[in-house]
């Protein structure tokens, strides 16, 4: 038994560990997640571990102790220094490692950091996470003499990355860091690939100062298209913070969206294997699902959060998957982690190959979305609020109403579209999105979500 450690409540989250530095989390609380962590590891047989960091400011402090913690747990402990998540997931896979830990904030403001882990080839989450908590509550940490080294991994990550790329003609590209933790990693990897790139805020800087590393607001594109057009590129390709979500946008300016993305790379991925299941979270598009039907695939819906569909896609053996936000996850050639510059080589080779990103786009119905709206709620309140949601759309849906799918929040189906109202695991907000075949049928989406919103006490932004 060892000295116990207690974390703020609101830090053990489902997929990741996240929270505000200084006030929710500590330099004492990375030191007990690695000593937590290490745990685990090494009651599980592991004794190499490796360890990467992001951009933000705070992160080397919290590698520090976190290096301090998994040590003191006896694992040998390799350092691969500051780079995108991914290339974490790449070393311990590269190296056969027994296990992975990389802090990063993400795409969340600049005072907020956290933790992401994986345990062999799986992403470590849920009940795994909340060990950790038990672990360090109880101070029954491991103990042992570990040791470390340092490694520079980039060149192995990079030459991995530019081995898939098929393209056939050269391709412009305008590129979009927004300072986040790619930055080196994208210099070196445009000089392996053919074509013209151009690279936006490749700087790495947590204070994030051009505009926030997160592609699924549009506003923090406005950059790249601003560059596609002054550039005419054939595309633009932006990352979140730690590189692990894709943005795109299209020769013409339009953004493509993660879900659109996703029913892109299908063509190529279902034709190398036909019938193949291919995922999607529930705030995806009911084009791309009907579009993997359509092209001979086996359309499956999920759960939102990038360590569930990584290992759902394991349980079903599944080539592809994707969310709404940009992770997206390849297993036909790759290793099935969500990799969002190894995404953008095999988009690169698609249109390179196939024709203009906007055709490819716009394969797919037109219909009209919202983009994922978030409405502020207290983390004690955004899980009851759906839980009473679902509980009143359910009872409809009993009574003859609404075809409703409670797998994730609440995907309420009706002859207009459907409309989705989830709790974020990495925020405190409700986020929801809808789809319709019209405007009309899209504003009577928007205010069923409005009412039900109301009806548990939450205010929907007026432009909503």
């Amino acid at each position: 038994m060892t000295l116990a450690h207690n974390f703020h409540p609101t830090v053990l989250r489902e997929y990741d560990i996240r929270g505000i530095i200084g006030k929710t989390l500590t330099t004492d609380d990375a030191r007990a997640i690695g000593r937590g962590f290490g745990t685990m590891v090494v009651r599980g047989g592991g004794k190499k571990v490796a360890i990467g960091y992001d951009g933000r400011l705070s992160s080397p402090d919290l590698e520090a102790a976190a290096v301090d913690g998994l040590k003191s747990t006896g694992l040998h402990v390799v350092r691969i220094g500051l780079g995108p998540t991914p290339m974490l997931y790449f070393t311990a896979r590269h190296l056969k490692l027994d296990a992975g830990m990389m802090i990063t904030g993400s795409h969340n403001p600049p005072d907020y950091n956290g933790f992401k882990m994986m345990i062999g080839k799986a992403p470590f989450f849920g009940s795994q996470i909340l060990e950790i908590g038990k672990i360090a509550a109880a101070g029954d940490f491991a103990t042992g003499e570990g040791s470390e080294e340092t490694i520079d991994i980039q060149d192995a990550y990079v030459d991995r990355l530019a081995a898939d790329y098929d393209g056939t003609r050269d391709l412009n590209v305008v590129w979009d860091n927004g300072n986040g933790a790619a930055g080196e990693i994208l210099r070196r990897l445009v000089k392996k690939l053919p074509g013209t790139h151009t690279l936006l805020f490749d700087d790495i800087d947590g204070t994030f100062p051009n505009h926030h590393p997160d592609p699924t607001i549009p506003e923090n594109l406005e950059d790249i298209i601003h560059k596609v057009a002054e550039q005419k590129a054939d595309l633009g390709i932006a990352f979140d913070g730690d590189a692990d979500r894709i943005g795109a946008v299209d020769e013409k300016g339009r953004i493509v969206w993660g879900d659109q993305l996703v029913a892109i790379y299908s063509k190529d991925v279902l034709a190398a294997f036909p019938g193949a299941t291919i995922i999607a979270d529930v705030k995806a598009s009911q084009t791309l699902f009907d579009q993997i039907a359509k092209l001979g695939g086996k359309p499956l819906m999920w759960k939102t959060g990038h360590s569930l569909l990584k290992a759902k896609m394991a349980e079903t053996n599944s080539p592809l998957a994707g969310e709404m936000s940009g992770h997206i996850f390849f297993a036909d050639k790759y290793y099935g982690f969500d990799d969002a510059l190894y995404c953008a080589v095999r988009l690169l080779g698609l249109v390179s190959r196939l024709g203009e990103l906007s055709a490819l786009r716009d394969e797919l119905p037109e219909v009209l979305n919202t983009p994922e709206v978030r409405f502020q709620v207290s983390e004690e309140r955004k899980f009851a609020a759906v839980d009473e949601i679902k509980a009143r759309v359910k009872a409809e849906e009993a009574a003859g109403g609404p075809e409703v799918n409670d797998i994730d929040g609440v995907r309420v189906k009706n002859a207009d579209g459907w409309w989705l109202l989830r709790a974020s695991n990495t925020q405190d907000v409700l986020v929801a999105r809808a789809e319709a075949f019209s405007p009309d049928g899209l504003e009577r989406l928007k205010g069923a979500i409005k009412t039900n919103l109301a009806k548990s006490g939450i205010a929907a932004p007026a432009d909503f």
